[in-house]
C-alpha cells in the first residue's frame, strides 16, 4: 500500500501522514480493502493484512482498532510506539517526533497508538516473525502479542528466527516465512496447499 505519507504523489501526500501514523496509513488500508469488497473483487470474509517493520505497526493497528481484515502477518513490526521513541538507533531517533509528536510530551498519545497496550480489542487470527537479535523492534514485543491473543483463545502462531536482525535477508529464511504464513492461512481459511509445506505450530486451532 502506498497510503498517505508514501514518496511519489507530491508534498501534501507525503506529508498527511505527520502526526497522523497508526490513522492515515490504516486508515488507507481499511479504505483500500473495502472499494476492493465494493468492487466484488475479494471476498470480504478472507480479508488479510501484512507488513513488515513500520508496515507491522500497521498491520497490527488495523487488527488491533478496526475490525475490517479477518486475519494479519506481523513482520518484526512495531507494536510500543514508545519503545520504539526511546530505543531506536541514532538514525531514526527523533523521527517519530513529526510522525507522532514530540516525546516525552506526548507519551500518552505514543500509548493510544500502541497495539501492545490493547491486546483485547484483538478480535482475529495472526502470526508473528520476529528476529531473535533484532535491536530495532525487540522480539518480546512480538512474544508479548503472542501470549495475549493466546491467552484469549485466537489462532495465533510466533515464528522466531534465531541469528536474525531487523529485516529477513537470507533466501533461506524469506522461504521459510513465506511458507509459514502460507500454512497459516491455509489453516485459518480452510483451504488445501498445492504442495506439502513444513507445519507450523498454531495455538488454539
Amino acid at each position: 500500500m502506498n497510503y498517505g505519507g508514501s514518496t511519489g504523489y507530491g508534498r501534501a501526500y507525503r506529508e498527511r501522514l505527520n502526526g497522523k501514523w497508526g490513522i492515515v496509513d490504516v486508515d488507507d488500508c481499511v479504505n483500500g480493502a473495502l472499494t476492493l469488497v465494493k468492487r466484488r473483487e475479494v471476498d470480504s470474509n478472507r480479508l488479510i493484512i501484512r507488513g513488515g517493520s513500520a508496515g507491522g505497526y500497521t498491520t497490527l493497528s488495523a487488527l488491533t482498532f478496526r475490525d475490517t481484515f479477518k486475519a494479519g502477518a506481523s513482520y518484526y513490526g512495531i507494536s510500543d510506539l514508545e519503545v520504539l521513541a526511546k530505543e531506536t538507533h541514532k538514525f531514526e531517533s527523533r523521527y517519530l517526533d513529526r510522525l507522532v509528536g514530540p516525546y516525552p510530551k506526548c507519551r500518552e498519545l505514543y500509548r493510544e497508538r500502541s497495539p501492545i497496550y490493547f491486546p483485547e480489542r484483538l478480535s482475529c487470527p495472526v502470526i508473528f516473525f520476529p528476529g531473535l537479535e533484532d535491536k530495532i523492534v525487540p522480539p518480546n514485543q512480538a512474544k508479548m502479542m503472542f501470549d495475549a491473543l493466546r491467552s484469549k483463545g485466537l489462532p495465533v502462531a510466533l515464528v522466531e528466527f534465531a541469528g536474525v536482525q531487523h529485516g529477513f535477508r537470507r533466501a533461506e529464511n524469506i522461504k521459510r516465512a513465506l511458507d509459514a504464513e502460507l500454512y497459516f492461512y491455509s489453516r485459518i481459511f480452510n483451504f488445501q496447499l498445492a504442495e506439502f509445506i513444513e507445519p507450523v505450530p498454531i495455538e488454539n486451532i
